[in-house]
């Protein structure tokens, strides 16, 4: 689901849906119409194609409009996701997560530590461990949780639950222990 989220938070994305929600089209012809690099809408139509929402055969891209009306009819109705709290979970951390989170899950306001501790716990579990995230990527995750997208990530770095490559061109979640 989250990788259908970042695919659909993309407005070019978005545009290229809804070209292909009129008439299929070919990388070339994609980006012609909408005024794209050849090279980005190859980029695009394949990060579409990897969630589902577009399929292609013989070099021509479809919208895959199954894949989107389940997600319309599962992800996208008026049901609000909540975040149920960990059973195993310490107190503590329970209170605070109560406290600084809407029921979805979102963050309300970022604490300042100690609490921030508890906070960047609650986040890092949507990083997979061995997985390599670009900035964009981090920032699309984050941005689910909180507008403070550069401020969580650096925190989380400090904390040493991410880390990054020094020109901020590779991140990737720390197992405990790690340096």
């Amino acid at each position: 689901m989250l990788d259908f989220v970042k695919a659909m938070s993309s407005p070019d994305r978005l545009r290229i849906i809804g070209l292909l929600s009129q008439v299929p089209a070919t990388r070339v012809q994609v980006a012609a119409r909408l005024h794209l690099t050849v090279k980005d809408s190859l980029n695009h139509l394949a990060f579409l194609e990897d969630v589902g929402a577009v399929t292609q055969a013989g070099g021509v891209f479809t919208l895959s409009s199954d894949k989107l009306a389940m997600l319309a009819r599962d992800k996208l109705a008026e049901i609000r996701p909540s975040y149920n709290l960990p059973e195993d979970l310490d107190e503590k951390s329970k209170k605070v997560l109560k406290v600084y989170l809407h029921p979805d899950g979102r963050i309300k306001q970022i604490p300042a530590p100690p609490k921030l501790q508890v906070i960047l716990n609650y986040l890092v579990q949507f990083f997979e461990f061995e997985a390599n995230y670009t900035e964009k990527d981090v920032n699309t995750i984050l941005g689910r949780f909180n507008e403070d997208t550069s401020g969580l990530r650096r925190d989380l770095v400090d904390a040493g639950l991410l880390a990054r490559e020094s020109d901020g061109s590779r991140y990737w979640r720390v197992r405990a222990g790690e340096s």
